[in-house]
């Protein structure tokens, strides 16, 4: 409940020409070019001197500066909203608005009951806001008695309440009464359709939304940035890139947000040069760097190959938040560079930034990647003791995985046991890599059974624990594991490397032969393993149990061997990403 400083008496107000007009128009034109709440709170205190706090109209535009502009104060509006006897439906949704758009949605919600209450009839303006507050809680149920409201109002006809509705099931997760509703509508304009799109696309539906986006007459920006976020979403970069060349090719300017959700895709792809060209873009038409856009670039970079860069990017950004100085640490700590990453921590908070959870999760993983044990031990315990923040289930796994590389599998496993939290199969995972690693088979063993029980479906679980009792020379156990996995009805996903080549991402798997070029791929890989043979270099491939043709693929066919081949037959540059 909001507490009123001052009591104030509650006043009638009256559109009235009682008032002087040159004092009226005085004063409605201060009020146009007022700035800040300062100023309101003089012009405020002017209206009671003149007598003009009785005057609807200046009072209207009082409240809409104090409960709509960036520069408003809510808790003010709120104060002079109070103290009007019978405020009219402009002033209602003035405050409904102000609140729709505020971190306290749910208050445009009580604020209705309040109007109803009141008697007060809404407008065609009324429900827009309303839906828009719900659409923000995700309120479904609030939504469908607003809907409610609307038809026994009269408004389902009106395309602004119409649109209002869609959006606000769809954000709510009902698409089939967004979708119901969207059928009924006889004249749909583009934010309608955008609403349909935008919600299947954010409830993972994205075949639907795509069909949706192939019937839209007409597109903007906003159609073609919601099929863009929702590939990257799903792990679709490639159509992510797609999309974007079409949106460029229908002439249509990307804004900040599909830029981003590009270069997301551009990372995953390892697709420098697209990404390069988006840079550049970018510093062409003269978009800001803010932080979002220099956090986008510098993860870009980063996982693309180009630290340096990455780097630049991070010194260029301007008004740089935790995003920023997160994804550089990240940049360094995926490169093996942690002591740079903990120089640019000590930096962060130099310049007075908090790390956050995610923070953390980037130094931690730095140590782990560069064996700076006593490092990360020290700033995991420090999370919580100095920074405040409870350590999650992520924060665990790096220090597994940190513990795990250096050998010290008993304390990584006593971590795990003691953990707040119940152990995820990847935690589990993390430390039987290491005990691969190490050699630790009895370990290794115990925890190879463990992750097949917690995930019977994952394929590489099978091969883990197969190839320990392979390499402890415990054959018979390994062929049951395998034949467990066959019964089962378990496969492995085969490797899947990608390269980067004059602009166009070629992928390939284990195995592969669909390439255009794939003799050629394979010749080139002959000739590598000879120049390896007689540079003294032998496969390591006694902890395999396969029959000769799977060790064929293993040892000739992996996927990053056939993609390096390609790079060599086509380029002296070769930009290589592993997936």
């Amino acid at each position: 409940m909001l507490v009123h400083p001052i009591p104030m008496a509650r006043l009638m107000l009256t559109p009235t020409n009682q008032f002087p007009l040159e004092t009226k128009v005085q004063t409605l034109s201060v009020l146009e070019r007022c700035s800040d709440m300062e100023e309101i709170k003089q012009i405020h205190a002017q209206l009671f001197k003149t007598g003009l706090v009785l005057d609807s109209t200046p009072v209207t535009k009082l409240l809409t500066f104090s409960a709509t502009s960036v520069s408003g104060n809510l808790a003010y509006a709120q104060l002079v909203f109070d103290s009007i006897q019978q405020p009219n439906i402009f002033m209602w949704n003035i405050m409904i608005r102000g609140y729709s758009n505020s971190k306290e949605p749910e208050r445009a919600l009580l604020l209705y009951h309040q109007m109803l209450r009141d008697s007060a009839l809404p407008n065609h303006y009324t429900f827009p806001f309303l839906l828009k507050a719900c659409a923000t809680l995700s309120a479904l149920e609030e939504t469908r008695q607003i809907h409610g409201q609307v038809l026994k109002t009269g408004f389902a006809i009106d395309i602004y309440a119409a649109n209002s509705l869609i959006h606000a099931y769809a954000k709510s997760g009902s698409l089939t009464s967004a979708h119901r509703l969207f059928d009924r509508v006889q004249e749909r304009d583009i934010v309608s359709w955008n609403s349909m799109i935008d919600g299947y696309a954010k409830c993972g539906e994205r075949e639907k939304a795509h069909e949706l986006f192939t019937k839209m007459p007409r597109k903007n920006i906003i159609s073609w940035t919601s099929m863009i976020t929702a590939c990257v979403r799903d792990g679709f970069f490639k159509e992510a890139l797609s999309f974007f060349y079409d949106l460029q090719n229908e002439g249509i300017k990307p804004d900040g947000v599909a830029l981003v959700s590009t270069l997301s895709a551009c990372a995953h792809l390892g697709a420098l040069d697209q990404g390069r060209w988006i840079h550049a873009y970018i510093d062409k038409i003269g978009i800001q760097i803010d932080p979002i856009l220099g956090c986008a670039l510098v993860d870009m970079y980063s996982k693309c190959g180009d630290v340096e860069e990455a780097l630049q990017v991070f010194k260029n950004t301007k008004e740089m938040g935790v995003p920023v100085w997160t994804a550089m640490i990240a940049g360094f700590a995926i490169h093996g560079r942690g002591r740079e990453a903990l120089d640019l921590f000590d930096n962060m908070q130099k310049a007075g930034i908090k790390p956050n959870a995610i923070t953390f999760t980037g130094v931690l993983t730095a140590c782990s990647h560069a064996g700076l044990v006593d490092e990360g031990k020290f700033l995991f315990q420090s999370m919580w003791k100095v920074y405040n923040e409870t350590p999650s289930i992520e924060h665990y796994g790096c220090m597994v995985n940190l513990l795990g590389r250096a050998g010290q599998l008993k304390e990584a496993k006593k971590l795990i046991e003691t953990m707040p939290m119940k152990p995820t199969a990847a935690i589990w995972g993390a430390l039987l890599n290491a005990c691969n690693i190490h050699g630790d088979f009895n370990l290794g063993k115990q925890l190879g059974e463990i992750l097949i029980e917690m995930d019977p479906s994952h394929g590489g679980r099978y091969i883990h624990l197969a190839n320990i009792f392979a390499a402890e020379g415990q054959w018979d156990q390994s062929v049951k594991v395998r034949k467990l996995m066959t019964d089962r009805g378990v496969s492995k996903l085969p490797g899947c490397s990608l390269i980067s080549l004059n602009g166009v991402v070629h992928e390939f798997l284990a195995g592969d032969h669909s390439h255009p070029q794939i003799e050629k791929i394979y010749l080139m890989w002959d000739q590598i393993a000879e120049k390896l043979r007689q540079e003294g270099y032998v496969a390591a491939t006694g902890n395999i149990l396969l029959d000769l043709e799977e060790k064929e693929t293993v040892i000739h066919q992996h996927s990053e061997k056939l993609a390096i081949a390609f790079g060599f037959i086509n380029t002296r540059k070769l930009q290589f990403i592993q997936c």
